[in-house]
């Protein structure tokens, strides 16, 4: 944990902060922390700074919380990704909190087996615990927006292009004639396929809409190794 991340209810008078949870554990079993150590904060969606701890109960510490720091900038990239295998969602979710990722954007392909739609990682309380997460570990306070959609062509016709709102489109494919390395540094979506990739009438149906084919490289990728690749794109 590089930052504490606070929430609405932690505050119990304008300048103080009152853990009880797994936050105040870390802080004193794994940071040994005591009276006057300073440690980095965040407001959960807002802004970061400092806090001083002011006292450490048995199950409890109290900061007092001074604010003011802008979070780390957004990565220039959106990130349209076929729903993975679940035992890979968590770590997507990690990754693309610790990037700074704004909008993720869960598709449905041909090659994503039904079943994953159904798993428990995709409830709403199981996201947010992996996102914060990665906030913790990139000591980022603004959570990337995750967006799920169930059907492929009606996302892909009604939903790409205001998606994009005028940004590049381009989409992964091995045997493009291009690498996203060599495309502008610009805000862009990027979409990533499931494993074995997009099937040709996904791609075709991308590329009607707005979206130019790209590249990672020569050597097929895993999902969990092509999203930092694109991400690590930052131009």
């Amino acid at each position: 944990m590089n930052i504490v991340l606070l929430r609405a209810a932690d505050w119990i008078d304008a300048h103080s902060v009152l853990l009880n949870d797994r936050r105040a554990v870390h802080l004193r079993e794994v940071l040994r922390a005591s009276v006057g150590d300073v440690i980095r904060v965040g407001r959960l969606g807002g802004v970061c700074g400092e806090g001083v701890v002011e006292a450490i109960g048995p199950e409890q510490m109290q900061l007092r919380v001074s604010l003011g720091q802008a979070p780390p900038p957004r990565h220039r990239f959106d990130v349209v990704l076929a729903l993975p295998r679940p035992k890979m969602l968590r770590r997507i979710l990690r990754t693309v909190a610790e990037f700074g990722v704004s909008h993720l954007h869960l598709i449905n392909t041909a090659r994503v087996e039904k079943s994953y739609w159904q798993s428990p990682l995709l409830r709403p309380e199981r996201v947010e615990e992996a996102l914060i997460a990665g906030l913790e570990r990139s000591r980022d306070t603004i959570a990337p927006q995750v967006h799920l959609h169930r059907r492929f062509r009606p996302f892909m016709e009604d939903q790409l292009q205001d998606l994009c709102a005028g940004r590049p489109c381009w989409i992964t494919d091995l045997g493009a004639p291009r690498a996203l390395g060599q495309m502008p540094a610009v805000p862009a979506v990027v979409m990533i396929g499931p494993e074995g990739g997009f099937v040709p009438f996904e791609l075709e149906l991308a590329q009607a809409v707005q979206a130019q084919r790209v590249h990672l490289g020569e050597r097929i990728l895993s999902v969990d190794t092509a999203l930092p690749a694109v991400l690590a794109c930052q131009g």
